[in-house]
Protein backbone atom coordinates (compact mmCIF):
# COMPACT_ATOMS: atom_id res chain seq x y z
CA UNK A 1 0.00 0.00 0.00
CA UNK A 2 1.47 3.41 -0.96
CA UNK A 3 1.97 5.61 2.10
CA UNK A 4 0.77 9.24 2.16
CA UNK A 5 1.48 11.85 4.83
CA UNK A 6 -1.01 14.74 5.01
CA UNK A 7 0.31 17.93 6.66
CA UNK A 8 -2.67 20.30 6.98
CA UNK A 9 -4.18 22.18 9.93
CA UNK A 10 -7.75 21.98 8.59
CA UNK A 11 -9.48 18.94 10.09
CA UNK A 12 -12.14 18.88 7.33
CA UNK A 13 -9.51 18.82 4.59
CA UNK A 14 -7.59 16.03 6.35
CA UNK A 15 -10.79 14.02 6.75
CA UNK A 16 -11.71 14.50 3.06
CA UNK A 17 -8.24 13.48 1.97
CA UNK A 18 -8.18 10.45 4.26
CA UNK A 19 -11.54 9.19 2.98
CA UNK A 20 -10.50 9.74 -0.64
CA UNK A 21 -7.10 8.10 -0.26
CA UNK A 22 -8.14 5.14 1.86
CA UNK A 23 -10.85 4.34 -0.70
CA UNK A 24 -7.97 3.96 -3.18
CA UNK A 25 -5.96 1.72 -0.82
CA UNK A 26 -3.45 4.30 0.38
CA UNK A 27 -2.05 4.07 3.90
CA UNK A 28 -2.60 7.53 5.42
CA UNK A 29 -0.93 9.39 8.29
CA UNK A 30 -1.89 12.94 9.37
CA UNK A 31 -0.17 15.95 10.99
CA UNK A 32 -1.85 19.24 11.88
CA UNK A 33 1.26 21.42 12.03
CA UNK A 34 4.70 21.66 10.45
CA UNK A 35 6.83 20.32 13.30
CA UNK A 36 4.63 17.26 13.75
CA UNK A 37 4.71 16.75 10.00
CA UNK A 38 8.51 16.70 9.90
CA UNK A 39 8.62 14.18 12.75
CA UNK A 40 6.04 11.99 11.00
CA UNK A 41 7.96 12.21 7.71
CA UNK A 42 11.09 10.92 9.43
CA UNK A 43 9.33 8.04 11.18
CA UNK A 44 6.58 7.10 8.73
CA UNK A 45 8.74 7.41 5.59
CA UNK A 46 5.82 8.14 3.25
CA UNK A 47 5.88 7.61 -0.50
CA UNK A 48 4.43 11.09 -0.97
CA UNK A 49 3.63 14.13 1.20
CA UNK A 50 0.59 16.37 0.75
CA UNK A 51 1.60 19.72 2.24
CA UNK A 52 -0.63 22.71 3.01
CA UNK A 53 1.08 26.10 3.00
CA UNK A 54 -1.01 27.75 5.74
CA UNK A 55 0.21 25.94 8.86
CA UNK A 56 -0.17 27.39 12.39
CA UNK A 57 3.41 27.01 13.64
CA UNK A 58 5.56 27.66 10.57
CA UNK A 59 5.12 28.47 6.87
CA UNK A 60 4.63 25.45 4.65
CA UNK A 61 7.57 26.70 2.60
CA UNK A 62 9.84 26.27 5.64
CA UNK A 63 8.56 22.72 6.14
CA UNK A 64 9.36 22.00 2.50
CA UNK A 65 12.88 23.41 2.79
CA UNK A 66 13.61 21.46 5.97
CA UNK A 67 12.26 18.28 4.42
CA UNK A 68 14.48 18.78 1.39
CA UNK A 69 17.56 18.95 3.62
CA UNK A 70 17.41 15.19 4.16
CA UNK A 71 14.71 13.62 1.98
CA UNK A 72 13.65 13.40 -1.65
CA UNK A 73 10.08 12.32 -0.85
CA UNK A 74 7.69 13.65 -3.52
CA UNK A 75 5.75 16.66 -2.19
CA UNK A 76 2.39 17.84 -3.51
CA UNK A 77 1.63 21.36 -2.23
CA UNK A 78 -1.91 22.54 -1.51
CA UNK A 79 -2.67 26.27 -1.55
CA UNK A 80 -5.68 28.57 -1.61
CA UNK A 81 -3.96 30.88 -4.10
CA UNK A 82 -3.20 30.31 -7.76
CA UNK A 83 -0.42 32.86 -8.27
CA UNK A 84 2.16 31.87 -10.86
CA UNK A 85 5.06 33.41 -8.90
CA UNK A 86 4.14 31.37 -5.85
CA UNK A 87 4.10 28.17 -7.91
CA UNK A 88 7.54 28.89 -9.34
CA UNK A 89 9.01 29.73 -5.92
CA UNK A 90 7.65 26.48 -4.48
CA UNK A 91 9.06 24.44 -7.35
CA UNK A 92 12.39 26.19 -6.82
CA UNK A 93 12.27 25.24 -3.14
CA UNK A 94 11.80 21.56 -3.98
CA UNK A 95 8.07 20.96 -4.42
CA UNK A 96 7.17 18.36 -7.02
CA UNK A 97 3.65 19.51 -7.83
CA UNK A 98 1.06 22.14 -6.85
CA UNK A 99 -2.71 21.96 -6.49
CA UNK A 100 -5.08 24.82 -5.68
CA UNK A 101 -7.93 24.53 -3.16
CA UNK A 102 -10.70 23.65 -3.74
CA UNK A 103 -9.53 20.69 -5.79
CA UNK A 104 -11.14 17.82 -7.64
CA UNK A 105 -10.49 14.44 -6.00
CA UNK A 106 -9.88 12.69 -9.32
CA UNK A 107 -7.22 15.25 -10.25
CA UNK A 108 -5.56 14.87 -6.84
CA UNK A 109 -5.42 11.09 -7.26
CA UNK A 110 -4.03 11.42 -10.77
CA UNK A 111 -1.27 13.74 -9.57
CA UNK A 112 -0.39 11.37 -6.72
CA UNK A 113 -0.18 8.44 -9.12
CA UNK A 114 2.15 10.46 -11.31
CA UNK A 115 4.38 11.28 -8.36
CA UNK A 116 4.81 7.68 -7.21
CA UNK A 117 4.67 6.02 -10.62
CA UNK A 118 7.21 3.26 -11.04
CA UNK A 119 9.68 3.37 -13.88
CA UNK A 120 8.99 1.27 -17.01
CA UNK A 121 10.29 -2.27 -16.67
CA UNK A 122 12.24 -2.19 -19.93
CA UNK A 123 14.71 0.32 -18.49
CA UNK A 124 15.36 -1.39 -15.15
CA UNK A 125 18.82 -2.75 -16.05
CA UNK A 126 20.07 0.34 -17.89
CA UNK A 127 22.91 2.55 -16.71
CA UNK A 128 23.50 5.79 -18.64
CA UNK A 129 26.70 7.82 -18.39
CA UNK A 130 27.42 11.22 -19.88
CA UNK A 131 30.57 13.03 -18.85
CA UNK A 132 31.01 12.70 -15.06
CA UNK A 133 27.33 11.82 -14.55
CA UNK A 134 26.10 8.23 -14.18
CA UNK A 135 22.42 7.31 -13.88
CA UNK A 136 21.55 3.82 -12.65
CA UNK A 137 17.90 3.32 -13.57
CA UNK A 138 17.56 0.08 -11.61
CA UNK A 139 18.79 1.68 -8.38
CA UNK A 140 17.26 5.10 -9.12
CA UNK A 141 20.66 6.57 -8.28
CA UNK A 142 22.48 9.50 -9.88
CA UNK A 143 26.18 10.18 -9.27
CA UNK A 144 28.56 12.87 -10.48
CA UNK A 145 32.31 12.30 -10.23
CA UNK A 146 31.48 9.25 -8.12
CA UNK A 147 29.45 11.20 -5.55
CA UNK A 148 25.70 10.75 -5.18
CA UNK A 149 23.55 13.61 -6.45
CA UNK A 150 20.25 14.04 -4.63
CA UNK A 151 17.36 14.65 -7.03
CA UNK A 152 13.73 15.14 -6.11
CA UNK A 153 11.20 12.69 -7.53
CA UNK A 154 10.18 15.00 -10.36
CA UNK A 155 13.77 16.00 -11.19
CA UNK A 156 14.60 12.31 -11.52
CA UNK A 157 11.45 11.63 -13.57
CA UNK A 158 12.38 14.47 -15.97
CA UNK A 159 15.93 13.14 -16.35
CA UNK A 160 14.63 9.59 -16.82
CA UNK A 161 12.34 10.78 -19.61
CA UNK A 162 15.26 12.44 -21.40
CA UNK A 163 17.40 9.30 -21.05
CA UNK A 164 14.84 6.90 -22.50
CA UNK A 165 14.35 9.36 -25.39
CA UNK A 166 18.09 10.03 -25.70
CA UNK A 167 19.09 12.05 -28.72
CA UNK A 168 15.47 12.91 -29.57
CA UNK A 169 13.56 16.09 -28.90
CA UNK A 170 11.03 15.65 -26.11
CA UNK A 171 8.34 18.23 -26.76
CA UNK A 172 7.28 20.62 -23.98
CA UNK A 173 3.71 19.37 -23.91
CA UNK A 174 4.81 15.73 -23.93
CA UNK A 175 6.97 16.26 -20.83
CA UNK A 176 4.19 18.11 -19.02
CA UNK A 177 1.58 15.51 -19.95
CA UNK A 178 3.83 12.61 -18.93
CA UNK A 179 4.95 14.03 -15.58
CA UNK A 180 2.04 16.24 -14.45
CA UNK A 181 -0.96 15.07 -16.46
CA UNK A 182 -2.94 16.44 -19.42
CA UNK A 183 -4.22 19.52 -17.56
CA UNK A 184 -0.66 20.81 -17.16
CA UNK A 185 0.30 21.08 -20.84
CA UNK A 186 0.45 24.89 -20.74
CA UNK A 187 2.57 25.17 -17.57
CA UNK A 188 5.92 25.59 -19.30
CA UNK A 189 7.25 27.45 -16.23
CA UNK A 190 7.43 24.03 -14.55
CA UNK A 191 9.89 22.86 -17.18
CA UNK A 192 12.15 25.90 -16.93
CA UNK A 193 12.38 25.49 -13.16
CA UNK A 194 13.21 21.78 -13.29
CA UNK A 195 15.64 22.06 -16.17
CA UNK A 196 17.49 24.85 -14.37
CA UNK A 197 17.74 22.70 -11.24
CA UNK A 198 18.95 19.67 -13.19
CA UNK A 199 21.64 21.72 -14.91
CA UNK A 200 22.79 23.19 -11.62
CA UNK A 201 23.22 19.70 -10.21
CA UNK A 202 24.59 17.84 -13.23
CA UNK A 203 26.26 20.19 -15.72
CA UNK A 204 29.82 21.46 -15.28
CA UNK A 205 28.67 24.88 -16.48
CA UNK A 206 24.89 25.27 -16.05
CA UNK A 207 24.89 28.47 -18.12
CA UNK A 208 26.47 26.67 -21.08
CA UNK A 209 25.03 23.15 -20.85
CA UNK A 210 26.74 20.34 -22.73
CA UNK A 211 24.25 17.52 -22.17
CA UNK A 212 20.84 18.84 -21.10
CA UNK A 213 19.97 20.81 -24.19
CA UNK A 214 17.13 23.23 -24.95
CA UNK A 215 15.61 23.12 -28.43
CA UNK A 216 14.17 26.62 -28.58
CA UNK A 217 10.43 26.70 -29.10
CA UNK A 218 10.04 22.91 -29.03
CA UNK A 219 11.43 21.15 -25.96
CA UNK A 220 14.53 19.46 -24.58
CA UNK A 221 16.87 16.64 -25.46
CA UNK A 222 19.74 14.74 -23.92
CA UNK A 223 22.84 15.20 -26.06
CA UNK A 224 23.95 11.64 -26.77
CA UNK A 225 27.19 12.47 -28.59
CA UNK A 226 29.30 11.17 -25.67
CA UNK A 227 26.58 9.08 -24.04
CA UNK A 228 27.39 5.52 -23.03
CA UNK A 229 24.65 3.04 -22.24
CA UNK A 230 25.28 -0.14 -20.26
CA UNK A 231 22.67 -2.87 -20.10
CA UNK A 232 23.03 -6.01 -17.98
CA UNK A 233 26.74 -5.43 -17.61
CA UNK A 234 27.55 -5.00 -21.31
CA UNK A 235 28.59 -1.66 -22.76
CA UNK A 236 26.49 -0.63 -25.74
CA UNK A 237 27.36 2.43 -27.87
CA UNK A 238 24.58 5.00 -27.92
CA UNK A 239 24.58 5.08 -31.72
CA UNK A 240 23.80 1.36 -31.85
CA UNK A 241 20.86 1.80 -29.52
CA UNK A 242 19.58 4.71 -31.60
CA UNK A 243 19.31 2.45 -34.62
CA UNK A 244 16.79 0.34 -32.74
CA UNK A 245 14.65 3.35 -31.77
CA UNK A 246 11.82 4.86 -33.82
CA UNK A 247 12.83 7.69 -36.14
CA UNK A 248 12.68 11.14 -34.60
CA UNK A 249 9.52 13.06 -35.35
CA UNK A 250 9.64 16.41 -37.07
CA UNK A 251 9.41 19.01 -34.27
CA UNK A 252 6.83 21.02 -36.19
CA UNK A 253 4.48 18.04 -35.91
CA UNK A 254 4.32 18.48 -32.10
Amino acid sequence: MPKVLIIDDEAQIRRLLRITLEAEDYLVREADDGRTGLVEAAGFRPDVVILDLGLPDMPGLDVLRRLREWAEIPVLVLSVTNRQLEKVSLLDAGADDYLTKPFDSSELLARLRALIRRQPSNTQDVVAQFGPVKVDLSAHMVTKDGKEVRLTAMEYAFLHLLIINRGKIVMHRNVLRELWGPRSENNTNYLRVYMRRLRQKLEENPEQPRYLMTVSGFGYRLNDKDLEITSEGAGVPAAALRRAQPAQANPTEG
